[in-house]
């Protein structure tokens, strides 16, 4: 059989298992088809591209893209910014559309927009993306006629433009804080030497500001043409593609679009990058190749002609010398000694288990991931040969990788193969020499075969060495309103599980308790708030976390806890084969006692030392900080942790409170959801669950109506103040908050109507303050309504927050519009299309999340944790959605009125706090003394090749063995969005 998928192949049944699938002769030399796999592919006559796909998930839905090869390297020096400029006017107006219609429009069809939603502008191309509902046929005519408009009639008037420089500009700012900087630093790096390293997407602002609509709209006829797009939908569009794009006629001579090489370099390069905002100190190595150095894999690219391998490390302070000796050493021990053929099982292990995964969900992947897919194809050539022989190709050439091939990779990692170093400290510790001479004393010592081979630690073989004595079902109920059984075991926990065919390779739970942290006196508050932290690092579950991992290799079953104010939580997710492994972690979670040992402690309290100290040099710590004790008062429950704070911890009581919140399980109801066989699941549910012992006495039972209460206390008049935190560039957040009162007679409507309402004052305030006043990127409005204990009677109080980002010197002024807008919805109410529009999105939200299983373990939990709940989840279940549905019937622009007089304070300016964040001095004052580098840096983060074994393999020995700092990979990608 041939490496490339043969057309005249029989067809893989989809019903066949994955580890029936048959191997395939392959010949490694042989390139993979330019051609994709499983798709409708093909070229219009005037140049454009298309991809088209069917798929089932979402159901009713289409995932469409209009991908452009045009990005900000493509820039002139006068033009910086403006590949991003002319994403963000396409969403303003067209020849056909005008004053954000097309945002209206998307809004009508619950196709939200928002930050980062919509589209998305790169070094090397701009995407734009749509999901939108497919009920409707002339809905699905009418978004890819609006991605015809994006490729030719965008329109670039002096009016346009002037609208949409505040929101750029507002998202030029918000990029500029200490996680942008940092990563513009070690873009401008590593593309040193190459037009890449001044092309950031967001481009600069004085461009931003001050570009004529004559100079955009050059940019966007000179490179938008249609043989530089592709449009890739997942849904059945050939023939719209072809009514709404065949008739467009191309450019006669297009010019070409040039590529941009980036040098490679023998010798490293370094940097010491001092950042005073930064979270912590980390050190990231970073080596280049050229994108097509691997051409029968697929890779992802940091840009066109360029891929990067990167490792970082985050480590204490003054801790990025000893970190980077740490990183430097791992990589040369497996260039002398190899990975062990133990270390390689386990990444294999790994890998095969991925593999399975998306073969088996195939069929129920999503269509923005299909989507996705095929834009890579477009946009960097990478293959795409089906999952179905993709599964096979995996499975036929990872048992066959030997750790002599993964260890040979390691060459590739040498400082004289385009390797850059860069360190990033709050506070100037490292120099340029000092990074120098850790390179050349870890070159020498591998010279010289100085560094020792590691010894494998010793990896049980059963995470449950004694299998418990199993339960037995004490009682069993139906509810056929759900598709849920209900189980009471005879420890007396109890279990409701639901069985979906949404993704073949998924069974999620979550198991909850009354009963936290609010329950503790201030003695002992502190320390039992650090138990999960301590307890994480020691080993909920019986294991060191290192050795748990390599325990897991190849089953996808995770689990993990929360303890909160009022409920002890725990999580988990797995494969429907690896259930019993995520119930047995369950069992050892309530059966292991934690020890602290002076050693994982005193990490601990360095780590948490460490996050404090970060938090003070946070800008916005102090602006969170302040908004907390504004609105819910001054207890200790919600005040930030201090240095002093930690001194009081005891890691003994932290442990044992732990322990003791997951000790008793009849005090617990486990919700699970996923692709459920009773058959199998049943008996792991009652050897594992069923197995926990009960304890003789009853350990942390609350009763919901007796918790004892957060002290939370809202403003009763009208508070509005400024707060002033150094800064190194002038950022500036505003948070403006109404108290909420919901009544016991109305509760599960009201609890609707408050949602329903938060996204009606959304849209509106993004309406008013980006597309009419052009001030701001974004809006966030969100709803707390934990003000109160969870008990069945009693007022619920809480309240709606609006969160914006803006220009400092017009914060108070666009507080005030926002004010303005809300009461005049309370005064005279929204518009029927401001309803429909919410309508809508919450309906299309509702709609695919049917289809999820997330989704339906909430409504479950939110059915037992309802006030409504008395012991029958049906009926609770039953209620919440008659509440739903109500309200959604009810819903009118004169009861969305009253809703919101009666919800929020009426009229709303006469009871709420406005919190403004604003630089304490010019920021001009810090840039000398912040920049202390030994090179002025600027650009996004990199992107890291993924896939590659030698280098997973390389990360996972990095996590194990380093104790200077936490080593891991991750994916970095600049990119400035609509």
């Amino acid at each position: 059989m041939e490496l490339l998928p043969s057309e005249a192949a029989a067809p893989i049944s989809r019903k066949q298992g994955f580890r029936s699938l048959k191997l395939v002769s392959t010949d490694m030399n042989q390139l993979l088809s330019d051609q994709p796999v499983g798709v409708d592919f093909g070229t219009l006559d005037n140049g454009l591209r298309y991809y088209v796909r069917c798929n089932s998930k979402p159901r009713m839905r289409a995932a469409l893209a209009l991908a452009v090869r045009v990005g900000s390297v493509l820039e002139e020096e006068d033009e910086r910014g403006v590949a991003h400029i002319v994403e963000h006017l396409a969403f303003s107006a067209t020849k056909r559309y005008n004053n954000h219609d097309i945002v209206k429009f998307l809004e009508s069809i619950g196709a939200e927009f928002g930050a980062c939603q919509n589209a998305v502008t790169s070094s090397d191309d701009t995407v734009y993306e749509l999901l939108v509902p497919v009920d409707k046929p002339e809905l699905l005519s009418q978004a890819i006629s609006i991605l015809a408009e994006f490729s030719s009639e965008i329109r670039v008037s002096k009016d346009d433009l002037e609208k949409e420089r505040g929101a750029v500009m507002e998202e030029y700012r918000g990029s500029r804080n200490a996680t942008g900087r940092l990563q513009d630093a070690h873009w401008t790096l590593l593309m040193e030497g190459s037009k890449y390293a001044e092309r950031l997407p967001i481009g600069l602002e004085k461009v931003i500001r001050t570009v004529s609509p004559e100079t955009v709209r050059h940019f966007y006829k000179k490179w938008y043409h249609l043989c530089n797009m592709a449009v890739i939908a997942v849904g059945s569009v050939v023939e719209l593609i072809k009514v709404h794009f065949g008739q467009k006629i191309p450019a006669p001579d297009p010019p070409p679009i040039p590529t941009f090489q980036v040098p490679s370099h023998d010798d490293p390069r370094f940097s010491c990058f001092v950042e005073s905002e930064a979270a912590g100190s980390a050190v990231m190595i970073s080596y280049k190749m050229p994108a097509n150095e691997l051409k029968n894999t697929s890779a992802d690219v940091l840009v066109r002609p360029v891929k990067t391998n990167i490792i970082t490390s985050s480590c204490r302070g003054k801790g990025t010398l000893e970190a980077l000796e740490s990183m430097l050493t791992e990589v040369a021990r497996v260039r002398l000694h190899g990975f062990s053929e133990r270390e390689v099982s386990i990444v294999r292990a790994l890998l095969m288990s991925e593999i399975e995964s998306a073969y088996l969900e195939r069929d129920q992947v999503q269509s923005t991931s299909l989507r996705d897919e095929y834009l890579q194809h477009f946009l960097h050539n990478e293959p795409v040969v089906g999952i179905e022989y993709e599964a096979q190709l995996q499975k036929t050439l990872l048992p066959h990788i030997s750790a002599l091939e993964v260890s040979k990779y390691s060459e590739k990692l040498r400082t004289s193969c385009s390797c850059v170093i860069k360190t990033m400290e709050p506070r100037a510790f490292a120099v340029f020499d000092d990074l120098k001479n850790v390179v050349k004393k870890v070159n020498l010592l591998e010279e010289e075969g100085g560094i020792s081979l590691w010894d494998d630690d010793h990896i049980p073989e059963e995470i449950v060495t004694t299998k418990p004595n199993m339960g037995h079902v004490v009682k069993e109920l139906e509810y056929s309103n759900i598709g849920a059984t209900e189980l009471i075991l005879s420890n007396g926990m109890r279990i409701c599980y639901k069985r979906t065919d949404f993704l073949d390779d998924q069974v999620i739970f979550t198991g909850y308790s009354y009963g936290g942290l609010s329950e503790l006196p201030e003695s002992e508050y502190f320390s039992c708030s650090m138990g999960p932290t301590i307890a994480g690092e020691i080993g909920v579950f019986g294991y060191r976390p290192s050795v748990l991992m390599d325990m897991l290799a190849g089953k996808r079953a995770e689990v993990g806890t929360k303890i909160g104010a009022y409920m002890r939580t725990f999580y988990g997710d797995c494969s429907p084969s690896d259930l019993e492994t995520g119930l047995q972690l369950v069992y050892q979670l309530f059966t292991t006692n934690l020890t602290p040992d002076e050693e994982n402690v005193k990490i601990v309290m360095q780590m948490a030392e460490e996050a404090v100290c970060a938090q003070d040099r946070d800008p916005y710590t102090a602006f969170t900080n302040r908004v907390k004790e504004l609105n819910y008062g001054n207890s200790y429950f919600f005040r930030p942790i201090k240095k002093c704070d930690l001194q009081k911890v005891d890691p003994l009581e932290a442990c044992e409170y732990f322990s003791k919140c997951f000790r008793d399980p009849s005090a617990f109801t486990v919700v699970i959801v996923g692709n459920i066989d009773p058959t199998i699941a049943l008996p792991l549910i009652l050897q594992y669950l069923g197995g926990i012992p009960k304890p003789p006495e009853p350990i942390m039972h609350f009763n919901r109506d007796d918790l004892k209460g957060l002290p939370f206390t809202f403003p009763t008049a009208i508070h509005r103040e400024v707060v002033r935190s150094p800064m190194v560039e002038a950022q500036c957040l505003v948070q403006i908050c109404f108290p909420v009162e919901l009544k016991n007679g109305t509760m599960v409507e009201e609890i609707h109507f408050v949602g329903f309402l938060s996204k009606l004052l959304e849209t509106k305030i993004m309406q008013v303050l980006r597309f009419k006043h052009g001030q701001i990127y974004s809006v966030g409005v969100s709803v707390f309504l934990g003000g109160n204990k969870p008990s069945r009677t009693g007022i619920v109080r809480g309240d709606i927050s609006i969160n914006f980002s803006c220009d400092p010197e017009i914060s108070s002024k666009l507080v005030d519009i926002a004010l303005d807008e809300m009461l005049r919805l309370q005064d005279e109410g929204p518009t029927e299309q401001d309803v429909s529009t919410v309508l809508e999105i919450e309906q299309r939200a509702h709609e695919n999340g049917l289809q999820e299983n997330y989704y339906w373990l909430d409504r479950i939990l939110h059915s037992y944790q309802s006030r409504v709940y008395s012991g029958d989840v049906g009926t609770s279940f039953e209620i919440q959605g008659e509440g739903r549905s109500k309200v959604r019937s009810s819903l009118t622009p004169s009861t969305a009125q009253l809703a919101l007089q009666r919800i929020l304070p009426y009229p709303c300016k006469k009871q709420y706090t406005a919190v403004i964040l604003m630089p304490k001095s010019s920021p001009f004052k810090f840039l000398k003394s912040v920049f202390q580098s030994t090179r002025i840096n600027g650009g996004r983060e990199a992107k890291i090749l993924a896939g590659i074994a030698g280098l997973a393999v390389l990360a996972l020995s990095l996590w194990r063995h380093s104790r200077s700092g936490h080593i891991n990979s991750r994916h970095l990608l600049g990119s400035a969005t609509k």
